[in-house]
């Protein structure tokens, strides 16, 4: 059940370190919008009753608020039909990169695993807002993943379990570079490099079929 899942993944998202309490959100595309976790609840505390549906115009259906960064989420889903899901964390690394209001830069080849050749921070506006969203949408233009500046990360996916994935290995490379940066300037890859990691990330991590 969808709405399980999204309460799942929050879960997961705490157990894994890559948020605390309810300050991250989780949404997974539905048949007439998405559903997304609520405002302010503990994860810990969800039901799947608790999980909002919120309608592409707007509004929503049940008895709680959806989640105050909603709009980026709904935004996501109708700028990006490839997207099915979306996480938002406070994660340690990825925030103090993001409050420093760097870019991440391809020092690392496992950068393709957020679509592009680095992972671009969006310019601050305050959460909850259209502004917001609207620089999330720009920093995410063919991404799959964004910094959101002094505030977290955004990753998308075609499904949840992709998008966790995904939101684990940035916070990651996050630390990563973060801790080379105590030594010096990491050596960043060429574009054509780059240019050839991500042509292989296409097939990566796919198995042939072979008929028995």
């Amino acid at each position: 059940m969808k709405h399980q899942s999204v309460i799942d993944t929050a879960l997961k998202m705490n157990a894994l370190g890559i948020n605390q309490g309810a300050s991250g959100n989780v949404s997974t595309r539905s048949d007439n919008g998405f559903l997304i976790t609520p405002s302010g609840l503990d994860y810990d505390m969800l039901r799947p009753e608790d999980i909002v549906n919120v309608h592409m115009d707007g509004t929503y259906t049940g008895s709680l608020k959806p989640s105050s960064e909603w709009l980026f989420h709904r935004d996501i889903y109708l700028a990006k039909p490839d997207v099915n899901a979306v996480i938002h964390t406070h994660s340690k690394f990825a925030t103090t990169l993001a409050c420093l209001r760097r870019d991440l830069p391809p020092f690392h080849y496992m950068i393709a695993v957020c679509g592009g050749k680095d992972v671009r921070c969006a310019p601050y506006a305050t959460f909850g807002t259209q502004e917001l969203s609207d620089v999330a949408l720009g920093a995410l233009q063919d991404r799959h993943a964004c910094l959101l500046a002094n505030h977290g990360m955004i990753v998308t996916g075609p499904n949840l379990e992709k998008a966790l994935k995904i939101a684990q290995e940035l916070e990651l490379l996050c630390e990563q570079y973060l801790n080379a940066l105590q030594i010096g300037e990491p050596y960043i890859l060429s574009d054509s490099e780059m240019d050839e990691v991500l042509e292989k990330f296409k097939t990566y991590g796919k198995q042939d079929k072979h008929e028995s």
